[in-house]
């Protein structure tokens, strides 16, 4: 019969094992790998980082039958600002690829020891085609890493819109009796319904 030590026996046997770092005391290659999980560790702290909110724009989406839907959106250079804050400019990276006939972004980041990637595909815009292209499908990629993901929370703003001589519907301010033309404008008429709502 094998005896079983008992649980006091079994405690001043664990008191009296060395610590990890006793073991591997001016150890180098110890002292690398936790160097690593400690840089890994406050990557992933700081990947956190990513998904704060940014101040952004409005933009109308849709404007008809005297409605005028805006959305809120960020540029892509506030997504590319965020990673250069977060991680680091030499720590991300972009590749765009074709896929289907479709345009799609990869945003990679270095995470100490290995790059990870998102990826996402973009849709044109109504101005500069190519250009938004691209620009919608880094965002959307950005997006998967956090960045903005706040702004699908926000509400869509609706406001009245009036023709224009040129045929074209276009966001309206009421008060001002007033055409908005340009996004600042925009952003600046929402922002103002919305503090004195």
């Amino acid at each position: 019969m094998i005896p079983i030590p008992l649980k006091e026996d079994l405690e001043k046997q664990l008191m009296k094992m060395p610590e990890l770092e006793e073991v591997h005391s001016g150890d180098d290659e110890y002292e690398k790998w936790k160097e690593r999980q400690e840089e890994e560790t406050d990557m992933k702290t700081n990947l956190k980082d990513l998904t704060k909110e940014l101040p952004y724009k409005w933009r109308v989406q849709s404007a008809k039958y005297g409605k005028a839907t805006c959305v809120a959106y960020i540029d892509a250079r506030d997504c590319q600002d965020l990673l250069d804050e977060v991680v680091g400019a030499e720590n991300w990276q972009t590749i765009y690829y074709e896929q289907n006939g479709l345009l799609f972004c990869k945003v990679g980041i270095f995470t100490g020891t290995d790059w990870v990637w998102k990826s996402d595909t973009g849709s044109e815009s109504n101005v500069e085609k190519d250009k938004g292209h691209v620009s919608d499908a880094f965002k959307r990629a950005c997006v998967s890493w956090g960045i903005g993901r706040f702004l699908y929370r926000l509400p869509i703003q609706t406001l009245q819109a009036k023709k224009h001589t040129n045929g074209k519907e276009y966001a309206y301010s009421p008060e001002k009796d007033k055409i908005i033309f340009d996004g600042e404008t925009l952003t600046k008429y929402i922002n103002w319904k919305l503090k004195n709502k």
